[in-house]
């Protein structure tokens, strides 16, 4: 696949380091675990978000925008790169917060995410959970183009065909790793949230028949909620890639079983997940996505789903801003 046919921006650390889980591995006794370090890919802390806003701002500037509307949850780590890309840019960039967990706890409310969105010079707009999210976009993007602005919308989390380009060139990126370093990757795991991850990853795997199986690991929905959600996504990429047909249903695998009590809420196999990484790894997770990921992957491998002689990889979204918003939760 040559995605250089897509307008792109080049901001990202990539690529972005694949690295064995030696410590964890041998805590769980098998398989092998690496990880994928999207944390680490350089914007405003990093996160997987950074790939993704190279496609969507080249084909902002391409179309000439001088405003950036997105939108995410209060802690939102895709809010939080998108104002830093915008600050560098020169890009007014307006946000609104969803204010989707209910949090009363000023740390969840101003500190994390929050406090780097107003460093960034965002202006933000925070709505009570429920909101018709991209409606209000959109009246914020009509009273925009009503006083002289051309705005571009970027729809929660980036996830849309292309800002599911970031991660076809992830697949690719990662495939290539694994073929420069003779490794077999029999398992591919992820937090799943917005969807562009997930379905960026199928339609790269996909498309390049590397055979290697993707799991997403649910952080707001259930399973089959969910992997509707990746497959409607991973079809309109692998159509605006020009591979049509090229997803197959049963290719789309989400576990919805460490969601927990919503999105955003803390479960006591998140919070072991960050502290493992932590202690074994020296590696910060986030609380929303990626503990919850690593949660469930954990578990999985206690319960005996995969073989000790099996390698998993675990792509690592980032969102480490996100711990201090949550420090009741690490020191009670």
């Amino acid at each position: 696949m040559h995605i250089s046919r897509f307008p792109r921006l080049h901001f990202a650390h990539l690529p972005t380091p694949l690295e064995p889980l030696k410590n964890l591995s041998k805590l769980l006794g098998g398989p092998q675990l690496f990880i994928k370090r999207d944390d680490c890919t350089g914007l405003a802390t990093g996160g997987n978000k950074t790939r993704k806003l190279e496609f969507l701002l080249g084909e902002a500037l391409q179309k000439n925008a001088d405003t950036i509307i997105t939108q995410g949850a209060t802690q939102s780590n895709h809010v939080r790169q998108t104002a830093a890309i915008c600050s560098k840019l020169d890009l007014r960039c307006e946000i609104l917060l969803e204010h989707r967990t209910g949090s009363k706890d000023p740390d969840y409310l101003e500190n994390g995410n929050v406090l780097l969105d107003r460093l960034f010079g965002a202006n933000i707009l925070s709505v009570p959970a429920g909101t018709d999210m991209d409606a209000a976009m959109e009246e914020t993007a009509a009273e925009i183009r009503k006083n002289g602005g051309n705005p571009y919308i970027i729809p929660g989390g980036g996830s849309s065909p292309t800002g599911a380009l970031g991660y076809v060139n992830c697949a690719m990126e990662l495939v290539g790793q694994a073929n420069d370093r003779s490794l077999r990757i029999d398992h591919l795991v992820t937090a799943t949230g917005s969807a562009g991850t997930q379905a960026g990853l199928l339609a790269g795997l996909e498309g390049t028949r590397s055979g290697i199986p993707v799991l997403g690991i649910c952080v707001n929905a259930d399973k089959e909620t969910q992997e509707v959600k990746v497959f409607a996504l991973a079809e309109k990429t692998a159509e605006f890639l020009g591979i049509p047909g090229s997803i197959k249903r049963e290719s789309v695998v989400a576990n919805g079983d460490y969601v927990g009590p919503g999105y955003g809420l803390s479960t006591d196999g998140m919070i072991e997940a960050v502290q493992l990484l932590a202690r074994e790894e020296g590696i910060l997770l986030d609380p929303v996505y990626s503990g919850k990921g690593m949660a469930g992957l954990i578990d999985l491998v206690r319960k005996g789903k995969y073989r000790k002689d099996e390698n998993m990889v675990f792509l690592h979204t980032g969102g480490s801003a996100g711990l201090f918003a949550y420090r009741k939760t690490f020191t009670a």
